[in-house]
Protein backbone atom coordinates (compact mmCIF):
# COMPACT_ATOMS: atom_id res chain seq x y z
CA UNK A 1 0.00 0.00 0.00
CA UNK A 2 1.70 3.68 -0.53
CA UNK A 3 0.75 6.54 0.96
CA UNK A 4 0.68 9.57 -1.45
CA UNK A 5 2.49 12.19 0.55
CA UNK A 6 2.22 15.10 -1.42
CA UNK A 7 -1.62 15.23 -1.16
CA UNK A 8 -1.73 15.06 2.37
CA UNK A 9 1.06 17.57 2.99
CA UNK A 10 -1.27 19.55 0.53
CA UNK A 11 -4.23 19.13 2.74
CA UNK A 12 -2.59 19.66 6.03
CA UNK A 13 -1.05 23.10 4.82
CA UNK A 14 -4.68 24.40 3.87
CA UNK A 15 -6.19 23.59 6.90
CA UNK A 16 -3.08 25.04 8.87
CA UNK A 17 -2.70 28.84 9.70
CA UNK A 18 0.02 30.48 7.88
CA UNK A 19 3.04 31.01 10.42
CA UNK A 20 6.34 32.49 10.09
CA UNK A 21 8.12 31.01 12.90
CA UNK A 22 9.37 27.36 11.08
CA UNK A 23 7.64 25.59 13.25
CA UNK A 24 6.39 23.79 10.22
CA UNK A 25 9.66 22.49 9.13
CA UNK A 26 10.31 21.35 13.08
CA UNK A 27 7.01 19.28 12.60
CA UNK A 28 7.26 15.71 11.57
CA UNK A 29 5.73 14.65 8.70
CA UNK A 30 3.08 11.79 8.35
CA UNK A 31 3.78 8.35 6.35
CA UNK A 32 7.19 6.79 5.86
CA UNK A 33 10.20 8.38 5.24
CA UNK A 34 11.13 7.85 1.28
CA UNK A 35 13.98 5.33 0.95
CA UNK A 36 13.31 4.01 4.50
CA UNK A 37 10.73 1.11 2.60
CA UNK A 38 11.83 -1.97 2.37
CA UNK A 39 13.23 -3.51 -1.46
CA UNK A 40 11.13 -4.94 -3.46
CA UNK A 41 13.01 -8.77 -3.74
CA UNK A 42 13.85 -9.31 -7.67
CA UNK A 43 13.92 -12.79 -9.48
CA UNK A 44 15.81 -13.03 -12.55
CA UNK A 45 13.99 -15.76 -14.93
CA UNK A 46 15.91 -15.95 -18.55
CA UNK A 47 13.48 -18.03 -21.31
CA UNK A 48 15.51 -18.78 -24.13
CA UNK A 49 13.44 -20.62 -27.23
CA UNK A 50 15.18 -21.38 -30.04
CA UNK A 51 13.61 -22.47 -33.67
CA UNK A 52 15.19 -24.24 -37.11
CA UNK A 53 14.02 -23.09 -40.54
CA UNK A 54 12.44 -26.79 -40.42
CA UNK A 55 10.07 -25.58 -37.58
CA UNK A 56 11.67 -27.14 -34.60
CA UNK A 57 11.36 -24.96 -31.45
CA UNK A 58 13.19 -25.94 -27.89
CA UNK A 59 12.64 -23.64 -25.16
CA UNK A 60 14.93 -23.45 -22.13
CA UNK A 61 14.92 -21.61 -18.57
CA UNK A 62 17.63 -20.40 -16.40
CA UNK A 63 17.08 -18.92 -12.86
CA UNK A 64 20.04 -16.65 -12.28
CA UNK A 65 23.05 -18.69 -13.20
CA UNK A 66 20.99 -22.35 -12.43
CA UNK A 67 19.35 -24.52 -15.16
CA UNK A 68 15.74 -25.29 -15.01
CA UNK A 69 14.83 -26.70 -18.18
CA UNK A 70 16.66 -27.36 -21.08
CA UNK A 71 16.09 -28.80 -24.20
CA UNK A 72 12.17 -28.46 -23.93
CA UNK A 73 10.43 -28.94 -27.57
CA UNK A 74 7.58 -26.44 -27.77
CA UNK A 75 5.34 -26.38 -30.61
CA UNK A 76 5.50 -22.99 -33.24
CA UNK A 77 2.03 -22.46 -32.00
CA UNK A 78 2.44 -22.32 -28.40
CA UNK A 79 5.42 -19.87 -29.27
CA UNK A 80 3.19 -17.53 -30.99
CA UNK A 81 0.51 -17.69 -28.12
CA UNK A 82 3.13 -17.21 -25.58
CA UNK A 83 4.66 -14.00 -27.12
CA UNK A 84 1.51 -12.75 -27.80
CA UNK A 85 0.47 -13.05 -24.40
CA UNK A 86 3.49 -11.29 -23.88
CA UNK A 87 3.51 -7.99 -25.96
CA UNK A 88 2.81 -6.79 -29.39
CA UNK A 89 6.04 -6.16 -30.07
CA UNK A 90 7.43 -9.61 -29.10
CA UNK A 91 4.48 -11.48 -31.48
CA UNK A 92 4.94 -9.55 -34.61
CA UNK A 93 8.74 -10.43 -35.41
CA UNK A 94 8.07 -14.08 -33.80
CA UNK A 95 5.03 -14.67 -36.26
CA UNK A 96 7.19 -13.25 -39.10
CA UNK A 97 9.39 -15.56 -38.79
CA UNK A 98 7.21 -18.66 -38.14
CA UNK A 99 5.19 -17.60 -41.23
CA UNK A 100 8.67 -17.20 -43.32
CA UNK A 101 9.23 -21.15 -41.86
CA UNK A 102 6.19 -21.87 -43.11
CA UNK A 103 6.28 -20.95 -46.02
CA UNK A 104 9.61 -22.91 -46.51
CA UNK A 105 8.08 -25.81 -45.70
CA UNK A 106 5.26 -25.38 -47.92
CA UNK A 107 7.84 -24.94 -51.25
CA UNK A 108 9.65 -28.38 -49.91
CA UNK A 109 6.36 -30.05 -49.67
CA UNK A 110 5.80 -29.06 -53.09
CA UNK A 111 9.22 -30.17 -54.15
CA UNK A 112 9.15 -33.72 -52.80
CA UNK A 113 5.56 -33.91 -54.29
CA UNK A 114 6.77 -33.06 -57.82
CA UNK A 115 9.70 -35.51 -57.33
CA UNK A 116 7.24 -38.49 -55.68
CA UNK A 117 4.95 -37.49 -59.36
CA UNK A 118 7.80 -38.16 -61.42
CA UNK A 119 9.06 -41.25 -59.65
CA UNK A 120 5.77 -42.30 -60.06
CA UNK A 121 6.06 -41.62 -63.86
CA UNK A 122 9.47 -43.62 -64.21
CA UNK A 123 7.67 -46.47 -62.21
CA UNK A 124 4.69 -46.40 -64.64
CA UNK A 125 7.02 -46.20 -67.99
CA UNK A 126 9.17 -49.24 -66.46
CA UNK A 127 5.87 -51.39 -65.60
CA UNK A 128 4.61 -50.75 -69.47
Amino acid sequence: MSLDTTTSEKAADADAPATDNGAEAAQPKRGRAKGAGRKTRTIELTLTVTGTADGDWQAELKQGSTWVARGLAVSSSAVSRAAKELHTDLSTPIDEVINEAREQQKAKVAQLEAELEQAKQALADLDS
